[in-house]
């Protein structure tokens, strides 16, 4: 069995001595791990690092094997983050995630496709707009597990105008005025998650972003089998919304 692929670095384990298990995003392979000779020696380490785009060739006797990878790293994401105190936390934050979220070898060629946006976001020069793809990528996360959110009209009323809210149970938007005797027991539903933003999102609208899409990913895809939020990802949350 034998196979080349594109992909984003998520986790990087010690095997033996120098030897490493990587476990990589791929985009027709899904998540995928695979054993790297010599993966953790002082002239391959730097480019296996979390966040890093790699090209890997992965060989094994039989499909449910580990299998071994061949690696070539294509772009350091890791190293364009290092300057960055949000970069840096962003991309620990997006890796745990996706290695925690996505099930083993399960393809989901749109959130890798994300993840790229993701990983260009978090090491450009804006860390609000960052953040803000950040959140935007973990909503795409619950729609490709089969958990989307219904952001497109009332669950109410039926309007798409003045959405404002989200049910915590259902997932659904809710407008301004029919939840107003409801408020209290719902999500805060930012305007950057509906694209009708004209300026860049506030600390309070990315605490909104960020508290909606743990509720979901907790109660969807996390706790039913006994998973906890990493805490990287709520430190990252935190730091961006302070």
């Amino acid at each position: 069995m034998d196979w080349q692929d594109e992909g984003y670095v998520l986790s990087v384990a010690r095997f033996g001595e120098s030897d490493a298990i990587l476990d990589v995003l791929t985009r027709g392979h899904g998540r995928h791990g695979g054993l790297v000779k010599g993966g953790l020696s002082k002239s391959r380490r730097a480019g296996l690092q979390p966040g890093n785009r790699v090209a890997v060739s992965w060989q094994a006797r039989l499909s449910d094997h580990l299998g071994r990878y061949e690696v070539e790293p294509l772009r350091a994401h890791a190293s364009l983050a290092l300057d960055s105190g949000p970069a840096l936390a962003g991309l620990s934050a997006a890796t745990q995630m996706a290695a925690l979220c996505l099930p083993d070898r399960e393809i989901h060629p749109a959130v890798h496709d994300a993840f790229g946006v993701l990983m260009a976001a978090l090491t450009g020069d804006d860390p609000v707009l960052g953040a803000a793809i950040f959140v935007k990528w973990e909503t795409g996360l619950l729609q490709d597990l089969g958990f989307g959110l219904d952001l497109g009209r009332c669950a109410l009323t039926g309007s798409m105008d003045d959405l404002a809210f989200v049910s915590p149970r259902t997932g659904r938007a809710v407008t301004r005025g029919a939840a107003a005797p409801y408020a209290g027991r719902l999500l805060a539903l930012p305007p950057f998650l509906l694209g009708n933003q004209t300026g860049r999102p506030t600390a309070g609208d990315l605490a909104d972003g960020f508290r909606l899409t743990r509720h979901f990913l907790m109660q969807s895809v996390l706790e039913p089998h006994g998973r906890i939020m990493p805490q990287a990802r709520d430190y990252y949350a935190d730091l961006m919304t302070r």
